[in-house]
C-alpha cells in the first residue's frame, strides 16, 4: 500500500487512466470486430463502411498510446488488404 501522500496521488491517477484506457481499448476492439464480422460474411460493403469507423479508432488508439502506433498501422493495413480481397 501506498504510504506517501504522492504515492496515494498516484495510484488515484493509475486508478483513473487505467479506467479510462479500458474503455478505449474495448471501443477500438468493437469497431475492429465489427469489420472481421463483415469479412467473414463475405460483405464488402459493410466492411468499408465499419472500416471507415475502425480505421480512425485504430488511430486514435495508437496516438494516444493505448496500443502502439506500428501496431495500429499494422492492423489498418492487414484490415485493407483483407477488404480488398473480397472484391476478387
Amino acid at each position: 500500500m501506498a504510504n506517501t501522500t504522492s504515492a496515494k496521488k498516484a495510484t488515484r491517477k493509475i486508478a483513473r487512466r487505467t479506467a479510462i484506457n479500458r474503455s478505449r481499448r474495448t471501443l477500438m476492439r468493437g469497431t475492429v470486430r465489427i469489420v472481421e464480422e463483415a469479412i467473414a460474411k463475405g460483405d464488402r460493403d459493410a466492411a468499408i463502411q465499419a472500416m471507415k469507423r475502425a480505421e480512425p479508432e485504430l488511430m486514435r488508439a495508437g496516438q494516444q498510446n493505448i496500443i502502439h502506433k506500428n501496431n495500429a498501422s499494422r492492423k489498418v493495413s492487414r484490415l485493407t488488404h483483407r477488404i480488398a480481397k473480397l472484391a476478387q
